[in-house]
């Protein structure tokens, strides 16, 4: 509860710890429903796939059934990982994905992919007032030091002047979005009447190399690069078409 104890002392504002696979329920009036939940890198949530996916699945389930029965607004936070390793640059809502099934990044991709087929389910069948959103790679403001994605890790490792890992030759790219850009989003999405999937995301590209050497000149840092094999299944690029936010 670290990053909220500004909210904790504001009488307006409920933390309840639960977890969204076990049904929640609240007996109060709900305007609006964020569904956040899931680890978003890798190593959290490769560390249990099965919860991983049960909070996409059975976890989403529950939110829309609680969004149902208070006639809320649902906002669903998907990923551009729904998209895999891609096919076609830069990557647009139409694109279905290039997705592995059974990998060991499966848990995430296959999970999100069922939260978005739920939640289009539920706005066809019950008029439900949905919104999906494809979020790209984010960074910023109380990232956790150990997220254990590329930017917390470069910092890390370049403010210890240990080397900075690189995966594959440095090539692959990906686009970063900023956290405050974020929230915007998604709260223009929230008031928005669209409810197919919108991507959120930097359509500014940058190779994980060019990424390297910005952290290194930023930190002052004396770090080597070192480069290590590019693990199994990572996209190799990753950029979105926003045209449609």
């Amino acid at each position: 509860t670290s990053n909220i104890q500004n909210l904790l002392r504001n009488d307006n504002f409920k933390f309840f710890n639960h977890d969204i696979v076990k049904v929640f329920d609240y007996k109060e009036k709900i305007d609006e429903i964020y569904n956040l939940a899931c680890p978003a890198s890798p190593p959290s949530y490769q560390r249990d796939p099965i919860q991983t996916l049960k909070t996409c699945t059975i976890g989403t389930f529950n939110i829309l059934e609680l969004a149902l029965k208070n006639r809320s607004k649902v906002l669903q936070a998907s990923t551009s990982e729904i998209y895999g390793d891609p096919l076609t640059h830069p990557q647009n809502e139409n694109y279905w994905g290039n997705v592995n099934p059974i990998g060991i990044r499966s848990c995430y991709d296959e999970g999100k992919r069922c939260s978005e087929t739920l939640f289009m389910d539920y706005n066809r069948k019950f008029k439900l007032e949905t919104k999906i959103v494809r979020i790209f790679n984010t960074y910023g403001k109380n990232m956790d030091k150990n997220d254990g994605r590329v930017i917390s890790n470069f910092i890390n490792q370049a403010i210890k002047n240990n080397e900075l890992t690189i995966y594959g030759d440095g090539s692959q790219t990906r686009s970063f979005l900023f956290i405050d850009d974020l929230i915007d989003g998604l709260l223009l999405s929230m008031r928005n009447n669209y409810f197919s999937p919108i991507n959120l995301g930097n359509p500014n590209e940058i190779n994980m190399n060019d990424l390297a050497d910005l952290i290194l000149r930023l930190t002052k840092s004396s770090s080597e690069k070192v480069f290590l094999p590019l693990p199994f299944d990572d996209p190799t690029r990753r950029k979105p078409d926003i045209s449609l936010a």
